[in-house]
């Protein structure tokens, strides 16, 4: 479980560093707040901010669903994929939004094999 635990506690520092990027991009490119557009480079940064907020919505509850009805050291295992995925499409995304393919892909599979594998292992408890 602590495993588990400690890779959740990184996505979610992960998201918080991914915010502060936007914060900094923001000044970067003068956009003032609430204005999200008018700078492509800004822009980007934005959309990995909101991408990885619309993400996180599948993988925190699947990470905990995982973790209690599955294996708690997969669970953690699958979240480093997801936290990788993650960096990689925001490294990706930043240099050029079409090459996102592959962190986008490792991190959405990641969260729906959690989810998935969570009403599983929860249908299963049942029986």
């Amino acid at each position: 479980m602590e495993y588990a635990v400690i890779v959740l506690v990184l996505v979610l520092l992960q998201y918080s560093f991914i915010s502060f990027m936007v914060g900094k991009a923001r000044g970067t490119y003068n956009i003032n707040a609430p204005a999200v557009s008018g700078d492509e480079m800004f822009e980007r940064y934005y959309r990995v901010q909101q991408n990885t907020l619309e993400q996180l919505i599948v993988f925190v509850p699947g990470m905990l669903l995982f973790t209690h009805y599955v294996h708690a050291l997969t669970a953690a295992g699958l979240g480093l994929v997801f936290f990788i995925g993650r960096m990689i499409y925001y490294k990706a995304y930043i240099a050029d939004p079409k090459s996102r393919g592959l962190g986008f892909t490792l991190s959405f599979v990641a969260a729906h094999v959690l989810v998935i594998g969570g009403l599983v292992g929860a249908v299963l408890n049942l029986i």
